[in-house]
């Protein structure tokens, strides 16, 4: 049936009159694009850099796993974050409170590239590299959801999975970014991890530049937000009457349930992401002897460069079929597709299978990565538009926010870390095990959930937030 707000939509080619569809895609794609090169940068860093210059007193594996730490620490702040801005997000805004969580990420990010070393300050060096990650956390907790709001509540009639997978596609391409500017330092200043001492030219400042021009982005991202209008979903929502004081305390008194399980929809792809771009990336490039794969950085980066092509290509298609055959069905298959690729990862991933150093098969494992990141657009390109649809208006900033950023905790902090132990422990293969553990959790979600793609955002009230579907026995 055809609403209102669809038909007010319509009429402006699918955005509000002072929202046109070109600006609603520059700012939700630009900002998250934005963001996604800040954290990338920093989680390139952290397994190539920082080990060697904030943590120099571990051993190799000690070190990387400190460092691993420190990236976990954003993922701590994200929930914050997450109820710090989505709070002021359904109070005031979600013009006002994006351009906030760009600029706290972005100068967190600007003042890394100018932090001392652990040889200049001691251990304040690393302290103030964790203070700091946690401020970067606090940003992405409040980007994401606001951007995703800004696209799905300009949205189309029947095209919000297509129209809201424009942040997303922020993540490949900031990832593409932060690492193709790491691949082009590396390769001038002919850096080998493998090889290379502390006081390479790379290792001295030459890392820090990734950080330092985070400063014209975040600018260019500025620019174009201050230019947006309130989404009409929120207009109608202060029209009415229905902003509420406490959005934190309202989402859950009215909308625990959509919560928990937004919260554990995104588990299996958080999860998968983040071994797919963070604990690989400290698996192929360390060092053979501590039980790696010994390849050197240059070589894993172009790897992973084109890979994350598969990850773009698929998250436009992610939305298509979200539109076409619902959420539930769509993501069930994807997420069944995901079980079946952690049991992959001993056969791809060996040592005695892939080989180590220079005589490490990289084309098997352009084809690991190729599958993972497939998989990983697929999952992650319709959930911008699924998790605004689990709550009502009023509580929808701060309710997608925290479920998506405890489902970094749960999906995304810890698996660097417990998927470096395991595979040093048990190897790769174990990791795999530990990916279809965290699946397996996204499939009960899935179970329980009712279909939302139908949902209207603009009418949708906490009463009508989906609620648990009997299982079918």
């Amino acid at each position: 049936m055809t609403t209102s707000s669809d038909i007010t939509r319509t009429a402006t080619g699918g955005t509000s009159a002072a929202n046109p569809k070109w600006r609603i895609i520059v700012s939700s794609l630009v900002g998250t694009t934005i963001e996604f090169y800040d954290f990338y940068a920093y989680a390139t860093a952290a397994i190539s850099v920082f080990p060697l210059l904030f943590f120099t007193t571990a051993t190799d594996t000690g070190a990387l796993l400190a460092s691993l730490a420190t990236f976990g620490v954003a993922f701590v702040a994200r929930p914050i974050g997450s109820v710090l801005f989505g709070h002021f997000g359904d109070r005031a805004g979600r013009k006002a409170t994006l351009v906030a969580s760009l600029l706290t990420m972005g100068v967190a990010t600007v003042i890394i590239g100018l932090l001392p070393t652990y040889e200049a300050v001691g251990i304040a060096a690393p302290a103030f590299l964790a203070l700091m990650r946690f401020c970067q956390g606090l940003g992405l907790g409040g980007e994401w959801s606001g951007a995703s709001l800004l696209a799905g509540e300009n949205s189309r009639p029947g095209k919000r999975g297509f129209d809201s997978m424009w942040p997303q596609l922020g993540a490949p391409i900031g990832f593409l970014m932060a690492n193709g500017f790491f691949l082009l330092l590396t390769a001038v200043m002919a850096y080998d991890s493998t090889t290379a001492t502390t006081n390479h030219t790379f290792l001295t400042w030459g890392w820090r530049l990734p950080f330092l021009f985070s400063a014209v982005i975040v600018v260019l991202g500025l620019w174009v937000r201050f230019k947006l209008d309130e989404t009409p979903s929120f207009k109608k929502a202060q029209k009415q009457g229905d902003v509420v004081k406490a959005p934190v305390i309202e989402v859950f008194r009215t909308s625990w349930g959509p919560l928990v399980r937004g919260t554990f929809l995104m588990v299996a792809t958080y999860t998968l992401f983040y071994l797919m771009t963070t604990w690989i990336l400290s698996y192929s490039i360390g060092k053979v002897s501590s039980g790696f794969l010994g390849i050197p950085y240059h070589d894993f980066l172009i790897v992973q460069l084109i890979t994350i092509c598969a990850f773009a290509l698929t998250i436009p298609v992610s939305g298509i079929l979200g539109d076409r055959w619902g959420r539930k069905r769509f993501l069930t298959i994807v997420t069944c597709a995901i079980v079946v690729f952690g049991a992959s990862f001993g056969f791809f991933l060996a040592p005695d299978k892939i080989g180590t150093g220079t005589d490490a098969n990289l084309v098997r494992m352009t084809v690991f990565m190729l599958i993972g990141m497939a998989l990983m657009g697929l999952t992650f390109g319709i959930q911008s538009a699924l998790l605004p649809e689990l709550f009502p208006t009023n509580v929808r900033y701060t309710g997608s926010a925290i479920s998506y950023n405890v489902a970094s905790i749960l999906g995304a902090s810890v698996a660097p870390f417990i998927a470096a132990w395991l595979a040093s422990r048990f190897g790769p293969g174990s990791v795999g095990l530990y990916l279809i553990a965290m699946a397996l959790c996204t499939l009960a979600s899935l179970v329980t959930m009712k279909e939302t793609k139908g949902i209207d955002l603009d009418t949708m009230s906490a009463h009508e937030a989906p609620a648990v579907e009997a299982v079918r026995v």
